[in-house]
């Protein structure tokens, strides 16, 4: 008797092909059967009328922290996500010294926007090797998760605070390249790190890896390279809005160095700004060239963040605005009364300098979500140029003086502006770009500003009844086989035999995504925004239900994804 069989579904099997009938037959977390299936089942679905795909594969997530109060990887889980890859962006929370246990929990709140109190109250703490951090989370998973180790942890744990912002010297380097292949011998899927300019730790110092040198990264990605089944990841300055000649050299440098795919985040796509993903998508094809291999992650959906002028968000990365939005409350809200300020700010949010900022700038077309203050009654869900004319004021003033009377805690939803036709046209020609993937997510950070893991089922909703882009079968190849290619999991992302028994079961006529609502259920009770999902009947990982009819069974058991162990080498130079 197999343990699990699914019966009448229409197979997409994750390659791109046409979907078929056909039962699914599952042994020991496994996939045995692929077609007509005599033998009974322990347990059984009826899938007629239902689409059986490979669980999806988020390739780009935070869920470092999230996963000790909340193994599920909720609300992913929700919406067909049976694997999550996390430890991005170099912030990791581990290697880790007890000492230090207060700047990393600091440092994520500030770049990850992860609550602080959630990170100090949801988490024991009590690991200091990479090893040790993914030995607590082995066993007690509801989905398979993979970590890359970060370049923050390893540069703390050698350089400390003294060092922090220098170059590091020759005992240094050896020491960090030492800790790293330590960490991915104990399962770490390979480095990742950061050296953008909008990332900067709890004190507002740029983060350590911002002053690593050329020497320093290269000989990171030699330490990836003498270890198979690894991969890196990569964000700098281009990754907002256009790359420079030295980063796409450093980029094709480090892939190449490697002999392994690295990935970047995030490709956004706009009809006005075609110059600038053609120059991001460069990287792609110098790679390529070199005998490397560089994929910009691009999200197949608008995912709506909120802005807030009191805690961290997008607004306090516009160039110039750091001095006033990094003040206390109290004295930011004195400025932003100064008509002399807002001037200023108004005209930094519009200037070039601003770069991928500037969309941040249409004050008019801004929603006004919760508000507190008794004279703000009445304006939630209008919009900014509404409430601006009807006060007689500049967009900017009117949002400024509502924000103030909340004393900053406004809830602001911007409009997106790149919603039209021609940029949809523009992210299909980059989805079928071989430099491009579709994925990355952000799911566990940014926690109260916005929610991105309902891309699988409302890029699905959107292939089947809205837009109809492209097929739906190609969707599925996007989110399963590719991803999986990419990191070398060999054994997921399609609906095989011999493979593992990742599986998406969901109604093509409804498969969507509830509208993100905010809950309080962190620890602590901070704040979260989450989507239900609508049309998903079944998620299994590894054989066992995960979610039934959209509601999560309490099961766990998701496989810890150690490098060599669970994935194999991806080795561009063999290509």
């Amino acid at each position: 008797m197999l343990d699990y069989v699914i019966r009448n579904g229409v197979v997409v099997d994750g390659t791109g092909a046409p979907g078929f009938r056909a039962d699914v037959g599952i042994l020991d977390g496994m996939i045995v059967k692929v077609g007509t299936i005599d033998e009974d089942g322990a347990e059984e679905l009826d899938a007629e009328g239902l689409i059986v795909a490979p669980g999806i594969i988020d390739p780009h997530t935070h869920y470092d922290a999230q996963l000790f109060w909340d193994p599920t990887a909720s609300p992913s889980n929700l919406h067909g996500v049976t694997t999550v890859i996390a430890g991005n962006c170099g912030f990791t929370l581990a290697p880790i010294k007890a000492a230090d246990h207060d700047y990393i929990r600091r440092m994520m709140a500030k770049v990850e926007g992860m609550p602080l109190v959630a990170l100090e109250d949801g988490i024991t703490w009590d690991w200091s090797t990479f090893g040790e951090y993914l030995d607590r989370l082995e066993g007690n998973l509801g989905v398979n998760a993979g970590f890359l180790v970060g370049h923050c942890a390893i540069r703390r744990w050698v350089m400390g605070s003294d060092r922090a912002d220098q170059v590091a010297n020759d005992e240094e380097l050896a020491a960090m390249t030492a800790l790293l292949a330590e960490s991915i011998e104990a399962g770490g899927l390979g480095f990742s790190s950061s050296q953008s300019r909008t990332h900067s730790d709890g004190d507002g110092n740029p983060i350590s890896s911002r002053f690593a040198d050329r020497r320093e990264m290269l000989a990171f990605c030699e330490v990836v390279r003498d270890h198979p089944g690894t991969t890196l990841e990569y964000i700098t300055n281009g990754c907002l809005d256009s790359f420079t000649d030295e980063e796409i050299d450093l980029m094709v440098a480090m892939t190449t160095t490697a002999r392994r795919p690295l990935n970047w985040n995030l490709l956004t796509v706009d009809s006005r700004t075609p110059d600038k993903t053609a120059r991001q998508l460069e990287a792609s094809s110098a790679a390529a060239a070199a005998g490397g291999k560089i994929i910009a992650l691009t999200m197949p959906t608008l995912v709506p963040m909120n802005m807030s002028f009191r805690t961290h968000c997008a607004l306090f990365l516009i160039p110039g605005w750091g001095e006033v939005m990094g003040l206390p409350a109290e004295e930011r809200i004195a400025k932003l009364r100064d008509p002399a300020v807002r001037e200023e700010l108004d005209e930094l949010a519009h200037s070039e300098s601003a770069g991928v900022f500037r969309r941040l700038s249409h004050w008019a077309n801004y929603i006004v979500g919760d508000t507190f203050a008794p004279e703000n009654a009445g304006y939630s869900w209008r919009d900014i140029g509404s409430i601006a004319e009807e006060q007689g004021k500049e967009p900017f003033d009117a949002l400024l003086d509502l924000v103030i009377a909340d004393e900053l805690r406004t809830v602001l939803w911007p409009k997106a502006s790149d919603g039209d036709a021609e940029s949809w046209k523009a992210r299909v020609d980059v989805w079928n770009d071989p430099g491009a993937l579709v994925g990355g997510s952000d799911a566990g950070a940014h926690l109260d500003r916005m929610c991105g893991s309902n891309y699988p089922t409302s890029f699905l909703g959107d292939c089947l009844r809205k837009r109809k882009l492209v097929p739906m079968e190609q969707a599925v190849h996007w989110m399963t086989q590719a991803p999986a290619d990419l990191f070398g999991l060999h054994d997921r992302g399609r609906v095989a035999e011999g493979l593992r028994a990742d599986l998406f079961v969901f109604d093509p006529e409804t498969i969507a995504s509830e509208p993100a609502t905010l809950v309080e259920d962190l620890p602590g009770g901070s704040p979260r925004l989450i989507a239900d999902s609508i049309g998903v009947v079944r998620v299994l990982v590894n054989g066992i239900e995960t979610v039934a009819d959209g509601a999560p069974t309490g099961n766990l058991p998701g496989t810890l994804l150690r490098s060599g162990r669970d994935t194999v080498t991806v080795d561009t130079s063999a290509t």
